[in-house]
């Protein structure tokens, strides 16, 4: 498996109900904590999540030892996954929020992943390969942490002939555990069947991009498994919406993808699947979105919220919910500020409101991604 080059990584909170796993080696917290994956520093910043705070956790950030990528939490809060330049981490999540390396050490394989996604169950993690076109598939100890690769991983995917050019960049699992996604720049996405008894995937569809300027970056899907939003870039940008057939099977919704801002990299749904967010990487701002169900699928609709886009930091690219699903964070690879938390206004639903803002390491600390406890 090969090492490769990193193309807009972005990460985001989970949604939706996950199962707790037995975790013997590491403490499952019961914290509200967000991780920040600083790509010029080289480091992870850990902060727990207060009433309109952000406070650094003691020995934040935590060093690495190559350039991060692509970061996870593990749904029972006991894991943190972090992809970087020929490897991929662990770190024991403790009960105060900190993370510490398990004893045997935190590189578990020389894998280069553009992204990381954990099965709802806790079982699997899939990597987004960063050099080959394929997915590679990890059976996780619930008691360590520790990854063994499924027996038949990779899965192999193919490219439809579009224009675009090929760039992994976001993959993400359905919350019902029998789909995969992943984004693949100008390329446009694949989708598989994903079997969480077994740890298999198999392609099922792709989906292509026919103009070489317009690109898929980030990903979520609804808590139904009903719909996929990604944030594309480019030419026709903005939050595409797809609703979720058999096997996967995307059909786009009427007038989508809808207007966002510039450069849209990655979107994120409230907890309670009302509203959606995307970061716009270009002009440093969050679009906001009501979500209108129509009388069919394909009659879904997005409205812009009340002044939406919101400001937020220099060229933010990752946004993700807090567990209490009360704050939006959104880091920003330029800084100012590296890492902004807002609240859900009051009187306007769904509206943001800029709470706190933290460096998230010595600036320029470049972060790029965030991943929330659940």
């Amino acid at each position: 498996m090969a090492g490769a080059v990193m193309v807009l990584p972005v990460l985001t909170g989970c949604t939706g109900f996950f199962p707790p796993l037995d975790n013997s080696g590491g403490t499952t917290t019961t914290g509200n904590q967000v991780y920040v994956l600083n790509q010029t520093t080289k480091s992870l910043g850990e902060f727990v999540i207060g009433t309109a705070t952000l406070t650094a956790v003691s020995g934040s950030p935590v060093v690495l030892a190559a350039q991060p990528l692509a970061e996870v939490v593990t749904p029972n809060d006991a894991f943190v996954y972090v992809a970087a330049q020929g490897s991929i981490s662990l770190y024991l999540i403790n009960s105060d929020g900190s993370l510490s390396a398990p004893s045997t050490g935190a590189v578990q394989n020389a894998v280069t992943a553009a992204s990381l996604a954990v099965s709802p169950d806790g079982q699997w993690l899939i990597a987004l390969d960063s050099f080959t076109q394929q997915l590679d598939i990890y059976q996780i100890n619930s008691s360590t942490g520790a990854l063994t690769a499924q027996a038949n991983s990779p899965a192999i995917y193919s490219l439809a002939n579009g224009a675009g050019t090929w760039q992994p960049s976001m993959v993400r699992v359905s919350p019902d555990g029998t789909l995969i996604f992943a984004a693949l720049g100008t390329a446009g996405d694949a989708v598989f069947t994903f079997n969480t008894s077994t740890g298999l995937a198999a392609q099922s569809q792709s989906l292509v991009n026919v103009n070489a300027s317009t690109g898929d970056y980030g990903l979520t899907v609804d808590p139904k498994t009903a719909y996929l939003y990604i944030a594309r870039s480019g030419t026709s940008g903005g939050v595409a919406v797809y609703s979720i057939g058999t096997s996967g099977a995307l059909n786009s919704v009427t007038g989508s993808p809808f207007a966002a801002g510039s450069g849209t990299v990655s979107v994120v749904l409230d907890t309670t699947g009302t509203y959606v967010y995307a970061a716009n990487r270009t002009d440093g701002t969050i679009s906001g979105y009501t979500i209108a169900a129509g009388t069919t699928l394909a009659a879904l609709k997005l409205t812009p919220l009340s002044g939406s886009p919101y400001a937020s930091g220099i060229s933010v690219q990752s946004v993700g919910i807090d567990r209490t699903g009360k704050y939006l964070l959104a880091a920003a690879v330029g800084g100012s500020a590296d890492l902004t938390m807002y609240s859900f206004d009051i009187t306007t639903p769904g509206k943001l409101d800029p709470s706190t803002s933290i460096a998230t390491d010595t600036d320029p600390a470049g972060a790029i991604a965030v991943a929330l406890t659940h």
